[in-house]
């Protein structure tokens, strides 16, 4: 089950958007609260995306030196602002739930697969005994890692919910 809800966690993602589309009843005040909590997991998730550099190495600059999955905690608190916007107590469950189970099947699997390429590299990142790199963030970077699409959809998703708004 945790390799499934890896493989398609964005598949599944998507699926249920149309979903929370549907059941949300987003108003101007929750709108505005929810796009403001999401801006900020996204800054967090761009602030990432600038320094990582995915199966080439065990990242330790930018957000990664104060936590392991700052992708992950960007994409909750882009679900929490998905939830407040959508003011609805059947899609926070279901955004909850959704985030819960796939990003702990994503997270065990990331750390798995960290562990088995870079050993005790990782295993001392991990227990915060590696030392901090002295890396920029880079937009390239962010590119590479297609943090633009996180945004695309980002805005996707707020900007339905601001036409639902004014049907």
């Amino acid at each position: 089950m945790t390799r499934w809800l890896t493989r398609f966690r964005v598949t599944l993602g998507s699926a249920l958007a149309a979903l929370v589309l549907w059941l949300a009843m987003p108003e101007w005040p929750t709108w505005i609260a929810g796009a403001s909590i999401a801006a900020c997991g996204e800054l967090l998730r761009l602030w990432a995306a600038g320094h990582l550099e995915k199966s080439r190495e065990v990242t330790t600059s930018g957000p990664y030196r104060f936590t392991r999955h700052p992708l992950y905690a960007g994409s909750t608190l882009i679900g929490i602002g998905l939830a407040v916007a959508s003011a609805s107590f059947v899609v926070a469950a279901i955004i909850g739930l959704y985030l819960g189970l796939t990003l702990s099947a994503a997270r065990r699997s990331e750390e798995a697969h960290l562990r088995e390429k870079f050993g005790d590299a990782y295993d001392a990142y991990a227990e915060n005994r590696a030392a901090p790199m002295g890396r920029r963030f880079s937009w390239a970077r962010a590119l590479r890692n297609r943090e633009h699409h996180t945004i695309a959809g980002l805005i996707a998703g707020f900007a339905l919910l601001a036409l639902k708004i004014g049907w």
